[in-house]
C-alpha cells in the first residue's frame, strides 16, 4: 500500500507518493512532523527524528523529485537538480540515501524553499 504525504513551507507545497519500505513505515509514524530546511545545491533537506539502517536498494544518484532518507544525516533529502558533487546535470546526494517515493509536481517547486524555512510534513489528506 503507498501513503502520500504533503510537504509545506511558507509560500507553497508538494504531495508525494510513499513506496512501502522500511523507512517509509518509520517517517509515516512520525507525522506530522515540523523541521527547518537547509540547501546544498539543488537539494533541500532537513532532520527527521528517526533512526534507521541503509537499505539495499539505497542510492547516491537519483532522479530530481525522489523523496530520499539521508541516513548518516537523519534527515529527509529532496533533490531537484545537481549538487555540489554532481557530474553534470545528475541529483548526486552526498551519500547513498534509502529511497521512499517520488513528489507528483515538478521538482523545480524546491527551489522556492529558503534555508532556514520551517517544514511541516504529514499525510496527504484528499
Amino acid at each position: 500500500m503507498k501513503t502520500r504525504i504533503k510537504i509545506s513551507w511558507k509560500t507553497g507545497n508538494i504531495s508525494a507518493l510513499l513506496k512501502n519500505t522500511p523507512s517509509t513505515q518509520a517517517l509515516i509514524k512520525l507525522l506530522p512532523i515540523e523541521s527547518y530546511a537547509n540547501t546544498w545545491g539543488e537539494e533541500v533537506y532537513f532532520s527527521v527524528p528517526m533512526s534507521v539502517s541503509l537499505e539495499k536498494d539505497a542510492r547516491q544518484v537519483v532522479a530530481p523529485g525522489t523523496i530520499c532518507f539521508w541516513v548518516e544525516g537523519n534527515s529527509l533529502a529532496l533533490p531537484f537538480g545537481p549538487t555540489p558533487i554532481s557530474e553534470g546535470n545528475e541529483s548526486r546526494l552526498a551519500t547513498a540515501c534509502n529511497i521512499l517515493g517520488e513528489i507528483e509536481e515538478e521538482a523545480n517547486t524546491l527551489q522556492f524553499i529558503q534555508p532556514g524555512e520551517k517544514i511541516t510534513v504529514e499525510k496527504y489528506i484528499d
